[in-house]
C-alpha cells in the first residue's frame, strides 16, 4: 500500500471527485457512512453521542456523521466551532441538510465556556480539525482539544486527531493535540501515525475504504508504502521438485560468545527456519558443544579463540553471511569483523555487536556498498547516525544514511521501517508489543540471513524478514500472550507465518 502526504491525499480527492466522477458533497456523505457504519456496530443506541464540527471539511464530514446517526434514532448533540464566519461548500450544505431533518440540537462554541457538560458515559466524536491542519492550533480550537483531553469519556476522531500533522510534529504543541482512542481514518493511514510519539493522539487507528479513485492512487508517486500480505508472497521462489539442500544457499552466521550463546542459538535456528538450505554457525570453542547440542541442523565451524570471534573463515562456500549477535565489541573481535567486510563479496547482515563496532568506525561502512542489511534498534541507530529528536527526524535520517552508504537500514521497532539507497521507506504492517523480547531480533537476523542464502535481493530479503518475523509473533501471541511472549515462539510459528502468506505455488513469483 501507497502512503501519502496530506498534501497528496487531497490530490487525490479533487481526481476521485474528478474522475470517478462524484461531487464533493457525495464523497463526503460516502466517507461519513463508513464512520457511521463504525459507530453503530460498536456502539448501542442509548449511548449518547456528542460531535464536535470544525469550520473545514472534517467538520462537514462530522455534520454528516450527525444526521446519519440520527436517522438510525441514536441521541445526538453537535458542538459547532465558531469564529464569526458562515460556513461554506459542502459542510455548509451538510450544516443546512442537517437543521432540515430536525433531529440533532447544533450548539456554537464562540468561547470555552461554550463546553458542554458531558456525562460520564457520552461518547465524544472528533470532527474540528482533519488532514489539512498546517499549523498548531491555538485560541478557542486549542482550549476546546484541551478540554476534551480533560474528561475521562471515549473519544473517536474523524480521519486525524484534531491538532496532529501528517507527517511531520516537530514544531507542533503537544497538549493542544487531541488524545483520541480510537481514529477512524480515511483510505490510507497518515505516515505520522506509524511514528511512537503519536500512539498517545491517534489510539487505536483503523483504516476505512472511502473509494478513492484507483487511478488517482496509482499515478501519484511516493515514497513510502506499508508491507501488506500480497507483497511477500511475491518475493518467494517457487521449489522444483528436484531441488536439493544446495539449492537454497549455504548461509555463514558469526555470533556468540562466552555467556551470549543464546544469540547464536536463536539466530540460528532463525535463519534454517528461514529457509536456508544448508547453515555454518561460526562460534568461539566454547560455543562448539552448545551449537551441535541445541541446532543440530547447523553445522559448527569454530574460531582459534576460546570465547570470542577472532578469525574470519573461509568464505568461498557460502552465499550469504550473518553477522554481530553476541559477538562482544574487544579488539580482537574489531579486527576480525575489519577482515570479515575487506573480504565479503556477498550479501550481508549485520546486526548487534556488529553495529556498535561500526558506530565506532564509520569509515568502514563503505566497505559495504551495495551489499549489506543492516538491523539496528533506535539507540544503535542514534549511535550509528545521531540523535534524533523525535520519529520524523529520525526517518529522515535512516533515508539519508542508506543513501550516503548504499546499504539497506532495517530500522527496529512498532512499524519496523526499511529504507533503501534509492529513498524509498516500507513500514512494516505485523508484530506485537510481545515481541519487545530478549532475543527477538537475533531472530530477524537469522531470518533474513536465510533469505538471503536462497539469493532473495537484499531489498526484498529486509522486507519479507520483518513482515514474516513480525507475523509469526502475532500468530504466537493468540496462543500465548503478549506478556509471556519469548523470542523462541516466533521460530516456533514461523512455519505457520510462511505457510499463510506463500499458499499456493502458482501465486508466488521469482525474486
Amino acid at each position: 500500500m501507497k502512503l501519502f502526504s496530506t498534501k497528496q491525499i487531497g490530490v487525490i480527492d479533487k481526481y476521485t471527485i474528478e474522475n470517478e466522477p462524484i461531487a464533493d458533497i457525495d464523497l463526503m456523505e460516502r466517507a461519513a457512512r463508513q464512520v457511521t457504519n463504525w459507530l453503530t456496530k460498536r456502539f448501542p443506541a442509548e449511548k449518547k453521542i456528542i460531535i464536535f464540527a470544525g469550520p473545514g471539511n472534517n467538520g462537514g464530514d462530522a455534520l454528516t456523521v450527525a444526521r446519519q446517526i440520527a436517522e438510525l434514532d441514536y441521541q445526538c448533540e453537535v458542538y459547532l466551532l465558531d469564529f464569526g464566519k458562515d460556513l461554506k461548500g459542502s459542510p455548509a450544505i451538510n450544516r443546512r441538510r442537517l437543521e432540515e431533518q430536525g433531529k440533532v440540537k447544533v450548539f456554537r462554541m464562540e468561547e470555552p465556556d461554550d463546553f458542554p457538560k458531558t456525562g460520564s458515559s457520552d461518547l465524544i466524536v472528533d470532527g474540528l480539525f482533519g488532514s489539512g491542519l498546517t499549523r498548531p492550533l491555538e485560541g478557542l480550537p486549542a482550549a476546546i482539544v484541551r478540554k476534551i483531553n480533560g474528561i475521562p469519556n471515549i473519544t473517536v476522531s474523524i480521519d486525524v486527531p484534531s491538532g496532529l500533522m501528517g507527517e511531520d510534529n516537530s514544531d507542533n504543541i503537544p497538549e493542544n493535540i487531541l488524545q483520541a482512542d480510537y481514529t477512524l481514518t480515511f483510505q490510507f493511514p497518515k505516515i505520522s501515525f506509524l511514528f511512537a510519539e503519536n500512539e498517545k493522539y491517534t489510539g487505536k487507528w483503523r483504516v476505512l475504504p472511502i473509494g478513492l479513485h484507483p487511478e488517482g492512487i496509482e499515478k501519484t508517486p511516493s515514497d513510502f508504502f506499508l508491507i501488506e500480505k500480497e507483497d511477500v508472497s511475491k518475493m518467494f521462489i517457487p521449489r522444483s521438485k528436484f531441488a536439493h539442500k544446495g539449492t537454497f544457499g549455504h548461509a555463514l552466521l558469526i555470533a556468540g560468545s562466552y555467556g551470549k550463546m543464546g544469540a547464536a542459538i536463536l539466530a540460528s535456528r532463525g535463519c534454517l527456519h528461514g529457509g536456508t538450505g544448508l547453515l555454518t554457525t561460526h562460534v568461539p570453542r566454547v560455543g562448539y558443544p552448545v551449537i551441535q547440542m541445541t541446532v543440530p541442523e547447523a553445522m559448527a565451524g569454530t574460531d582459534d579463540h576460546e570465547s570470542v570471534f577472532t578469525k574470519v573463515p573461509d568464505l568461498k562456500r557460502f552465499s550469504s553471511i550473518g553477522v554481530g549477535p553476541g559477538i562482544g565489541t574487544g579488539e580482537k573481535t574489531r579486527q576480525a569483523f575489519h577482515e570479515l567486510i575487506e573480504k565479503a563479496q556477498i550479501p550481508m547482515v549485520i546486526d548487534a555487536d556488529g553495529l556498535n563496532i561500526l558506530s565506532g568506525e564509520k569509515e568502514w561502512l563503505k566497505k559495504l556498498d551495495g551489499n549489506a542489511v543492516l538491523t539496528p534498534h533506535p539507540g544503535e541507530f542514534a549511535r550509528l547516525a545521531g540523535k534524533s529528536d523525535n520519529s520524523f527526524e529520525r526517518i529522515e535520517k535512516q533515508k539519508q544514511f542508506a543513501a550516503k552508504y548504499n546499504v539497506i537500514v532495517v530500522l527496529k521497532g512498532a512499524y519496523t521501517s526499511v529504507a533503501t539507497p534509492d529513498g524509498k521507506i516500507f513500514f512494516n504492517s505485523t508484530g506485537n508489543p510481545g515481541m519487545a523480547t530478549a532475543g527477538s531480533g537475533d531472530v530477524l537476523t537469522g531470518i533474513i540471513l536465510g533469505l538471503l542464502a536462497q539469493r532473495f535481493t537484499i531489498q526484498n530479503a529486509a522486507v519479507a524478514g520483518i513482515y514474516l518475523h513480525g507475523l509469526a509473533g502475532d500468530l504466537a501471541v493468540k496462543e500465548k500472550s503478549e506478556i509471556s511472549l519469548v523470542a523462541g515462539d516466533i521460530i516456533d510459528f514461523f512455519g505457520k507465518a510462511v505457510r499463510e502468506v506463500y499458499r499456493r505455488k502458482d501465486d508466488c513469483k521469482t525474486v
